[in-house]
């Protein structure tokens, strides 16, 4: 029987440290329910001292979702064990997850504290947190840049005083995989109380190497994986995921250790985290990149259609990815969309589709085919959109390389529409601000990206922005096939969410 081994999903947390990524309430609850339903173990919901805002998201989480364990951060401090214990004791299964430096590096430049008194609060918080809650988990941070000595006394200490995870973090990213391997191993030589506990590694993406780390670690002992969907997380990210479960699935023989993930719930976690996130998957990226299952070269064209297993090692299906033959049109009805929706997996309320159903139309009209992909953007957009205090209604745009661009858009307020014109350096600064003409708001645009969600001339365009608006950046998505309508929706989508946020 092989290892389980189990996955500790930090998207809400760390995950979320991504700027302009910052989800609400509402899209925290709907990404718990989805990772409650890809199986995870363990949701850290995320960390309730850093704002009343996370508090309440965590709580409603501990309070909605069943199965996994639901965690919340916090430094080795009371005041930050104390929210963290409000946040998740009404959970089905609370964790209390506690951490502070260890390396010299963090606790002489950050902590400026010696070992000794850092080894006692640790012991301390870990204490602390054990009178509200069973289940505690301790993190050494930046454990691989650590004494290796002190670390071990670090873990055998906070065993004793009654964790009962303790994880070993590459927090920034230094290690090298036969080093991270060979660290967990010598930890579990070195500390027989790690015995008695749930060993875990949380590796960050700074040289590349998160999933190859977290992947020797398990090779060597590790027991629970810290990571997140899409890689997602500060900086260059954290350990993705879906690469450690399907190398694990893909590779049992070797590892001998298993996971409980339901992997074909993998694309559509994948596609939800991208969108309420607004962050875009790179499509090389492994498992669940556009790129991932398709084959351009005549030869390895040639080897799939004699056998899928010349060129695929992972089933297309076998993490979530469907190939339709149905094609539908501006003339499909209702009866066709909701068939194709259900073949996709949605299962919409009758207002969900009727949303959902207007945008495909509006999209038809304008394009021969919608396709699945087209399909999905259109209702995942449709389904985590923020309440609209300003809808998007039309645009005009006069443009050329011999004047200066001019845009006239139009949004629905109450009812009511909204009309203004602007001039800018080029058609889509003209549309940005004239939007912030009509909401009155300026915005300072931090990213752009566009990209078509499907090949073809008549391929839908999927816009996203982070727009900075009074010192907060807010994140906004928007298609269409037509590329300037698209970022239009996408910055009115970025004003939407600040406007939600009490901003009126």
């Amino acid at each position: 029987m092989s290892r389980k081994i189990y996955v500790f999903d930090t998207t809400l947390r760390d995950g979320e440290q991504v700027p302009g990524a910052k989800l609400n309430r509402r899209q925290k609850l709907e990404i718990a329910e989805q990772l409650a339903k890809l199986g995870v173990d363990v949701i850290e919901a995320g960390f309730p001292c850093s704002s009343p805002e996370d508090l309440k998201a965590v709580q409603t989480v501990a309070e909605q979702v069943k199965g996994p364990v639901i965690a919340g951060l916090a430094r080795a401090v009371p005041s930050d064990i104390d929210l963290a214990w409000e946040a998740v004791q009404k959970a089905e299964r609370p964790r209390i997850h506690v951490f502070l430096g260890s390396s010299d590096i963090h606790l002489q430049k950050k902590l400026r504290r010696d070992r000794e008194s850092a080894l006692q609060q640790a012991v301390e918080a870990v204490k602390y947190a054990k009178k509200y809650c069973e289940d505690v988990e301790y993190s050494t941070e930046d454990a691989s840049r650590s004494d290796f000595d002190y670390l071990c006394r670090v873990i055998e200490a906070c065993v004793k005083a009654g964790a009962t995870v303790i994880n070993v973090p590459d927090t920034v990213g230094y290690a090298i995989p036969e080093q991270y391997g060979e660290l967990i191993r010598r930890l579990r030589e070195r500390v027989p109380a790690l015995d008695k506990v749930i060993l875990s590694v949380h590796c960050h993406n700074d040289l590349g190497l998160a999933v190859a780390n977290s992947l020797a670690a398990i090779r060597n002992g590790a027991q629970q994986v810290e990571c997140t969907i899409n890689g997602v997380g500060e900086r260059a990210g954290n350990a993705s995921l879906e690469e450690i479960v399907m190398a694990l699935r893909t590779r049992k023989a070797f590892y001998d250790a298993h996971t409980d993930i339901v992997t074909t719930e993998i694309y559509r976690t994948s596609r939800m985290v991208s969108r309420l996130m607004n962050i875009p998957v790179q499509p090389n990226k492994a498992i669940v990149g556009a790129n991932a299952f398709a084959h351009s070269s005549g030869i390895h064209q040639d080897g799939i259609l004699k056998d899928r297993s010349t060129y695929e090692i992972i089933r297309p299906e076998d993490v979530g990815v469907k190939a339709h033959s149905l094609v539908l049109t501006a003339r499909s009805g209702r009866a066709a969309l909701r068939h194709r929706l259900k073949e996709l997996g949605y299962n919409l309320t009758d207002e969900q589709f009727e949303r959902v159903h207007k945008r495909f139309l509006d999209v038809a009209d304008r394009k021969k085919e919608i396709s699945g992909q087209d399909l999905t953007s259109i209702v995942e957009i449709e389904l985590t959109k923020v309440p609209e205090t300003y809808t998007f209604q039309s645009l005009q745009i006069m443009s050329g390389n011999t004047m200066q661009p001019l845009a006239s858009v139009t949004l629905m307020k109450d009812g009511q529409p909204h009309t203004d014109a602007a001039t800018g350096n080029g058609p889509v600064n003209a549309v940005f601000n004239c939007i912030e003409r009509i909401v009155g708001q300026e915005g300072k645009l931090r990213d752009y990206d566009l990209k078509a969600v499907t090949m073809g001339k008549d391929a839908l365009g999927e816009a996203m922005v982070r727009v900075e608006i009074n010192g907060a950046v807010y994140s906004g998505i928007g298609t269409s096939p037509d590329v300037i309508e698209a970022s239009a929706r996408a910055y009115v989508n970025a004003f939407n969410r600040f406007f939600a946020n009490g901003n009126l």
